[in-house]
């Protein structure tokens, strides 16, 4: 299986980037920005400078922002074009344990029921009040998921999302007001049934190759928004074609570059705001019919007139998918 890791960046090489370059059988693509370094090496490592990005033939360069995180889907479409078979989405620093991997991506698997909502998945793998990043907040002091929930069911997974331990995908509200460290518990694999719906981010996650138009990321949202909306939009469409999402045990540690807590809880503010019914229109707009790329555009022309996207966000929606069509 052809796996690329993509990773963007505004640092020299770090110990997370360095760790992903010695893993076997993967090629890792850093994907740079008018930030980055002008010069850039780790072995093993295709760094992609923004010079390099603008001399592309791909649609999808003119349209994204600099200094920007939606740059990384330069490295997406690199992945691509040299056939990728999956794509495994994470950060400069965010470092895979000794037994880094992602599971099967089909068979029997603990699955929570159908239809559930939104579910709070930490409670699984820890005891402690934490929550992803995304969850509505009107959930974070309930118990969302029950034992008897939980099934054995056969799958065909779509998307991966590992967690991560030490500094894990919580939002600001949970840092400023705990910031405890998180080791989570091993509890194994877990998938989501179809109507049962979770965060997922762009920090350890794999993308199957059907899935790839799904790694999209929004450009006229902001940064704590726009890898959790991405997240909003493919589970209705995952659940179209018959794919769904998983959860597996942490298997990075992140080691969490500075961030200053109130700049991102402003951040969110949208994504607390709007996430919630951003899910429920994609969730009326998908038909089974179509094909991934269709319910997506689709998808994103209803938030866009219900303003929660930008109208520029469809030309570079469009360019996306143009450029996977003719690779």
């Amino acid at each position: 299986m052809n796996t690329f890791i993509v990773i963007t960046s505004i640092f020299h090489p770090t110990k997370a980037v360095n760790s992903y370059a010695k893993l076997r059988d993967s090629r890792v693509v850093v994907v740079g920005d008018k930030k980055s370094p002008d010069t850039y090496f780790s072995d093993g490592v295709k760094f992609i400078s923004w010079t390099e990005q603008e001399s592309s033939s791909y649609r999808l360069q003119k349209f994204l922002p600099y200094n920007h995180y939606c740059r990384k889907m330069m490295g997406y479409i690199y992945a691509i074009e040299n056939d990728a078979d999956v794509i495994i989405d994470t950060d400069d620093d965010n470092i895979p344990k000794d037994d880094f991997k992602f599971p099967s991506l089909s068979g029997d698997f603990k699955t929570l029921k159908m239809d559930l909502g939104f579910v709070n998945i930490y409670e699984l793998y820890s005891k402690d009040k934490i929550w992803p990043r995304g969850l509505p907040l009107r959930l974070i002091n309930s118990r969302t998921i029950d034992n008897n929930d939980l099934l054995i069911e056969s799958q065909k997974i779509g998307i991966w999302q590992g967690l991560a331990d030490n500094d894990p995908d919580v939002d600001a509200i949970y840092r400023l007001t705990n910031g405890k460290v998180c080791n989570f518990d091993y509890f194994g694999n877990i998938v989501l049934g179809s109507g049962t719906a979770s965060p997922f981010n762009s920090q350890n996650t794999l993308f199957r190759k059907e899935m790839f138009p799904l790694l999209y990321l929004p450009t006229t949202v902001t940064f704590r928004f726009t890898d959790i909306l991405r997240g909003f939009v493919a589970q209705p469409v995952m659940w179209a074609t018959g794919f769904q999402l998983g959860f597996t045990d942490a298997t990075v540690v992140q080691e969490r570059n500075p961030h200053d807590y109130t700049k991102d809880f402003e951040s969110e503010v949208p994504m607390y705001l709007y996430g919630e019914k951003a899910f429920d229109l994609c969730m009326v707009t998908v038909k089974p019919q179509a094909s991934v790329a269709d319910n997506l555009f689709n998808c994103y022309s209803e938030l866009t007139k219900a303003g929660i996207v930008k109208e520029s966000e469809l030309p570079t929606l469009a360019a996306w998918l143009d450029d996977l069509a003719n690779i």
